[in-house]
């Protein structure tokens, strides 16, 4: 990448999350991982959740090591017993529960090569996508909010896509099952807001972690990149730094909302990107 393409990241507000408890899925990689080390920055003793356990523990040994506080929970999200065990667990650790960051989703296994049109489309990839990206959201929910009601309150992030938002020739499974986060989001803040607990979605565009970097190739970044209306793609920390404000008491007016955090990609009309080459063209012309 380009030096256009690094711009300054977001740093954390220290202490802003002091005494409180986070669990972060998904965290052994990628956007979680990002997360996870910045709401630890922010003081907040954070649970590094994730089916590979070993990349948990290896994060939640980064975040040790830098005087936080932080422990590796090995968890199927989208098992029952599993997503239990991940809140008690959490519970016995640090005490209570105040903060969920609902990430883990099944990437590579939806990827666009086996998630394709939906004629070519085999139905355990749909499973697959339904069970950890759907409902992996709502059994951390369901099993999540009991605590922090125990604690007066907590506040609820999951991660959607603006893949959610609109049809695509690939990507039917990943796209309608972060739909249903989406319905989800607004049910749980509906249902629960009255009692303390806030819910909201994050919609990340185009994230550089290390999966995207080694899956796609810079004209295709590139060609995403035109649709943007920042220079830049976004870094974990973009994604982090909206979990973060929306996990403190800053943001305690805002639940049910659906926030795209994209580089404005999701916010023009479909001929932006081929109307900016048409005026370049002609002027150069």
């Amino acid at each position: 990448m380009s030096p256009i393409d690094e711009p300054t990241l977001p740093s954390p507000v220290p202490r802003r999350l002091e005494d409180k408890v986070a669990i972060v899925t998904g965290s052994a990689s990628g956007i979680g991982r990002g997360t996870a080390h910045f709401l630890a920055r922010e003081g907040a003793a954070v649970a590094i959740a994730d089916l590979d356990e070993a990349g948990a523990a290896s994060v939640a040994t980064e975040i040790r090591e830098a005087g936080l506080r932080a422990v590796a929970i090995g968890v199927d999200v989208s098992e029952e017993t599993s997503s239990r065990e991940m809140i008690a667990k959490t519970l016995s650790a640090f005490g209570r529960l105040d903060i969920l960051h609902n990430n883990a989703a099944a990437l590579g296994e939806t990827s666009p090569g086996v998630d394709a049109d939906l004629l070519s489309l085999d139905t355990t990839v749909w499973d697959r996508a339904m069970a950890v990206n759907l409902r992996g959201v709502m059994l951390g929910c369901k099993y999540a909010i009991p605590a922090m009601l125990e604690g007066g309150g907590g506040s609820i992030i999951n991660t959607s896509s603006g893949a959610s938002e609109g049809g695509h020739i690939a990507g039917a499974a990943y796209a309608t099952s972060k739909a249903g986060v989406n319905a989800l989001t607004q049910h749980v803040a509906t249902q629960f807001g009255k009692r303390g607990i806030r819910c909201n979605a994050v919609l990340p565009g185009l994230i550089m972690t290390p999966a995207v970097e080694s899956a796609m190739t810079r004209p295709m970044v590139d060609m995403i990149l035109e649709h943007h209306l920042t220079t830049h793609p976004g870094q974990p920390e973009d994604i982090a730094a909206m979990v973060a404000f929306l996990a403190s008491d800053d943001a305690r007016y805002i639940t049910g909302q659906l926030i795209r955090v994209d580089g404005g990609i999701g916010a023009h009309l479909p001929t932006y990107a081929d109307t900016n080459r048409a005026i370049a063209k002609a002027q150069d012309d």
